[in-house]
C-alpha cells in the first residue's frame, strides 16, 4: 500500500508541477502588461513560429483558456501517467511535436497558436487508440473512462470555432494515437 501512495505522490507532484508552471507563466504574462508572452506562441512558415514550437504548450490567451485546460490536463494525464512516467513523457513530447509540426506547416499565416490543448487532445487520442490496439483489460478500462470523461472533446476535432485551434486539437489527437501505436510493444 505504501508503494501505490508514494507512486500517487510522485504522480501529484510531476501533474502539479507542470500545472503550477502553466499558471505562473500565465500570472507573468499578466502582470507584465507592457510585455506579451503570447506573441511566442507557433507563427505558421516562420523560423521564430518554428523555435516557439516548445513554448506555446505553456502559454493561454488568458485565464479562461487556461481553466479550460487545466483540469483535461490533470485527468487525461493522469490516466496516462498510470502507463509510467516514461510512457506520459513519450506520450506527452510525440503529441506536442505533432499538433505543433501540423499548425507550423498547416495554420494560417497571420495567426499565433498557443496552448497545451494540443496535448491534452494527444493524451485522449493515446488513451482511445491505445485501448483499441492493446484491448487488454487496463487499456480498455482507461479508454472507456477518458471517452466517458472526455468524449465531448472529440467534438473538437469536427466543431471549427473562431479562435480555437481546431489543427492543434486534430493533429494532437493523432499525435497521440501516433504514440499509443509506437509504443504500444514497450510497456
Amino acid at each position: 500500500m505504501d508503494t501505490v501512495k508514494q507512486e500517487l505522490g510522485r504522480h501529484a507532484l510531476l501533474l502539479g508541477t507542470i500545472v503550477a508552471v502553466l499558471w505562473l507563466i500565465e500570472v507573468v504574462d499578466w502582470i507584465l502588461w507592457g510585455v506579451n508572452l503570447d506573441g511566442y506562441g507557433i507563427r505558421p512558415r516562420t523560423l521564430v513560429g518554428l523555435r516557439n514550437l516548445l513554448f506555446a504548450p505553456f502559454l493561454h490567451y488568458g485565464f479562461g483558456h487556461l481553466v479550460a485546460n487545466t483540469i483535461p490536463f490533470l485527468v487525461l494525464g493522469w490516466l496516462v501517467l498510470l502507463r509510467g512516467s516514461r510512457e506520459f513523457w513519450r506520450v506527452t513530447l510525440i503529441a506536442l511535436l505533432v499538433s505543433g509540426l501540423a499548425i507550423w506547416l498547416l495554420g494560417s499565416s497571420r495567426s499565433i497558436h498557443l496552448g497545451i490543448s494540443g496535448v491534452v487532445f494527444g493524451y485522449l487520442g493515446y488513451l482511445l487508440t491505445r485501448g483499441w490496439v492493446e484491448r487488454s483489460p487496463s487499456s480498455l478500462a482507461l479508454a472507456v473512462l477518458a471517452l466517458l470523461l472526455y468524449g465531448s472533446m472529440l467534438w473538437g476535432l469536427v466543431l471549427w470555432q473562431p479562435g480555437i485551434s481546431w489543427l492543434g486539437h486534430t493533429f494532437g489527437f493523432l499525435g497521440g494515437g501516433l504514440a499509443a501505436y509506437g509504443l504500444r510493444n514497450q510497456t
